[in-house]
């Protein structure tokens, strides 16, 4: 095989080019991080929870929100004795959130992030600083939703196989 050779000008070219990508790269990650902790650093908060039966994708650093609004983030995770996970939030003082309002943890899109989107109650009594959401509702796993539509399908598909049948035996 031969072998290639560059010239001067293109081997300058090809580091330079290589090197504007890398920094590029690095300036793009730093923005990223740094988008998420800005919004949380300004201000006060306080710390509420909430347990769950899975949080499939959901991270630490992800939001909580309430009626589409950023209203604090998840800050920490861990397993309860009864291998529930316990999140921790930060909420944004001057948000009160109701006793028997709801945590849910929903995607933004069918492959996007997961957040936590909070559900107010009517209530009212608020969720003191330290405290726990009474109601919760897990993660929802894409390839579970996908199996229950399946299954409706092929049950409803059954179902019209059985009519046709009934409808065929009435005719005769």
């Amino acid at each position: 095989m031969a072998e290639e050779n560059y010239s001067r000008d293109e081997t300058k070219f090809l580091k330079v080019g290589l090197y504007i990508s890398l920094i590029l790269l690095l300036v793009l990650l730093y923005f990223v991080n740094n988008h998420k902790k800005v919004e949380l650093d300004n201000g006060k908060y306080y710390s509420v929870t909430a347990r769950f039966n899975r949080t499939d994708g959901l991270l630490v650093g992800d939001w909580v929100r309430m009626a589409g609004m950023n209203i604090g983030k998840v800050v920490d995770a861990k397993l309860d004795e009864h291998f529930k996970a316990v999140l921790t939030m930060e909420i944004k003082d001057g948000i009160n959130i109701p006793d028997d309002s709801s945590a849910s943890i929903v995607s933004g899109s069918m492959m996007g992030a997961k957040y936590i989107e909070v559900e107010p109650g009517g209530s009212e009594d608020m969720i003191a600083p330290g405290g726990e959401f009474a109601y919760t509702q897990d993660a929802m796993v894409i390839e579970e939703l996908l199996d229950r539509i399946v299954s409706i399908g092929k049950a409803n598909r059954e179902q019209l196989v059985q009519d046709a049948a009934k409808c065929k035996a009435q005719n005769n």
